[in-house]
């Protein structure tokens, strides 16, 4: 399978995509932690939300340079997610998949894109800082601007409600009880 190569900001092509597809992305990204969510519902999004995909990362800066960009747990944000949504966000970019409520508001509106656990370095070698908001929060927590560079990414959660994680998670259960139960 080919990647899909996607560019910020990003528009209805996202709501094209299934989950398991993969793309390569480049362009301006967000990172974004709880911290930085909660600022942002406070005070505002500091930058324009919309066709933005925020990456919940916590990236290791020196200088100007990205040492490392790896991917956090995304789903410690889903109850922090959708005024994002709600305000055109259309992609969200993590580690490991978000519930249901997160989900329901990706329908008809945008996409989780699942990053490789690990590859914190590899991420980075594909990035350019470009500036920062909320520096006060610190460096894991702040909100960093990044040029991407074909980003590789793999749709988690789709805009129809396809979702890798949710898949893996019922079939584990199916597997568990027919194993256990019977």
């Amino acid at each position: 399978m080919n990647p899909v190569y996607l560019e910020t900001p990003l528009s209805d092509e996202v709501l094209n995509l299934r989950a398991g597809d993969q793309v390569l992305l480049s362009g301006t990204i967000y990172t974004a932690r709880d911290e930085a969510h909660m600022k942002m519902m406070k005070d505002g999004i500091p930058f324009d939300p919309v066709g933005a995909a925020v990456y919940h990362c916590g990236p290791v800066i020196s200088g100007s340079r990205i040492l490392a960009a790896g991917p956090t747990t995304s789903a410690r944000l889903n109850r922090l997610t959708g005024f994002l949504l709600d305000a055109g966000v259309r992609a969200l970019i993590g580690k490991g998949g978000m519930g249901s409520e997160v989900v329901d508001h990706l329908r008809g509106r945008g996409i989780y894109l699942a990053a490789t656990g690990g590859c914190a370095v590899l991420a980075a070698s594909r990035m350019i800082l470009q500036g920062v908001f909320y520096e006060d929060l610190g460096m894991a927590e702040a909100i960093w601007i990044i040029k991407a560079d074909r980003l590789p990414l793999v749709v988690g959660i789709d805009s129809e409600g396809g979702d890798l994680f949710g898949a893996v998670e019922r079939e584990a259960k199916l597997q568990f009880y027919s194993r256990y139960t019977t």
